[in-house]
């Protein structure tokens, strides 16, 4: 500890990000990464943006990606908000939308980061637990907020809530923002994007690291009413007013426009992801059902951080989280067929 840091700073607990192993023969199941490459006509147009333009700021307002986005989901520009990673959309999002005179709520077992982004911006928490077969209780919501936040799927459970449940949540909190945090959604859950012309607290961000294969060039999206948009727009011109560079702009434009990539390869994750289930479940795992690229799976008779250890000592690397209620779960990634297979294999000889 340094004794030119703020007392703000000796008091946060920073996110910790998932393992980047160094080496390159590990099949690396732990951090929800698309086994399959981005679209080809993605890399294309970043390739493209490599050239002496690059002495120029980009488009501030990243209105090529606006447009593609606006596109891709019947809405209009005016409803869309575009940033470096979706953590630095929902970290505009803390900062701008959620009210400080009564506690933001979210799951107990949710994104590591929400309780990470309350300490930074002074923002009161309550956990809601999720009930015994780890799913969100709507009714649980129903209470006094300053707003509400939770990834659909879940992470790390993978487990989806409906849209009729999200439209119940949004109707039991019409004062207070309900950010629906959908970095898994295409792969296997239906956006509550189509929910926004009706509920003008609902903001619904999203990352183009998972489905669209972008996770090393950090973009994410957010959907919702211009005014909380607007919103977003002046806190990232307080902050950053060029989040997003020329090739990210470039590529994350064309990685919306090219629809047919887009659903070839979610559904090769979603097939995968079935017999990655089938497998498990013929070792003697219990598996949460899951719509995301990644299944979290526990042993009744074989404990995980045991299992973890001895799988990474055979090449493979999954996530193992020591919080109280999940410590004997495995969040395993979705990845090729051939590294789910090697997957199976080396837990049949745990």
């Amino acid at each position: 500890m340094s004794k030119f840091w703020s007392p703000f700073v000796k008091d946060l607990v920073p996110y910790v990000p998932g393992e980047q192993p160094k080496l390159s023969k590990l099949v690396k199941l732990n951090t929800n990464e698309n086994p399959y490459g981005p679209s080809p006509k993605a890399i294309a147009a970043m390739q493209a943006e490599v050239n002496d333009d690059l002495r120029l700021y980009p488009d501030p307002n990243g209105d090529r990606l606006k447009q593609a986005v606006a596109d891709y989901y019947g809405v209009q520009t005016s409803q869309v908000f575009v940033g470096n990673g979706s953590d630095e959309v929902l970290a505009h999002a803390f900062h701008g939308l959620f009210q400080h005179d009564a506690p933001l709520l979210f799951p107990d077992i949710s994104y590591s980061f929400y309780p990470v982004y309350c300490g930074l911006y002074g923002i009161e928490q309550q956990q809601v637990p999720l009930d015994e077969q780890f799913q969100i209780r709507v009714e649980d919501y129903a209470r006094p907020n300053g707003g509400i936040i939770f990834p659909n799927p879940n992470a790390p459970t993978g487990c989806l809530l409906p849209l009729e449940a999200i439209e119940r949540l949004l109707q039991g909190s019409p004062d207070s923002v309900v950010l629906v945090d959908e970095a898994y959604i295409d792969f296997g859950g239906q956006t509550a994007i189509a929910l926004v012309d009706k509920y003008p607290n609902l903001l619904v961000t999203q990352t183009l690291s998972k489905s669209r294969s972008l996770a090393g060039l950090r973009v994410g999206i957010a959907v919702g009413h211009p005014d909380l948009i607007e919103a977003l727009e002046r806190i990232k011109n307080s902050f950053n007013s060029y989040p997003l560079d020329r090739m990210a702009i470039a590529g994350a434009a064309a990685a919306f426009e090219d629809r047919a990539y887009f659903e070839k390869t979610c559904q090769q994750v979603i097939e995968s992801r079935e017999v990655v289930v089938a497998g498990l479940q013929g070792l003697g795992f219990e598996v949460l059902p899951s719509a995301a690229n990644f299944v979290f799976a526990r042993h009744p008779d074989k404990d995980a951080a045991t299992l973890a250890a001895g799988l990474r000592e055979q090449g493979v690397i999954v996530r193992h989280f020591k919080q109280q209620r999940i410590a004997q779960f495995l969040r395993i990634t979705i990845g090729t067929p051939e590294q789910n297979q090697a997957l199976l294999d080396a837990l049949q000889g745990l």
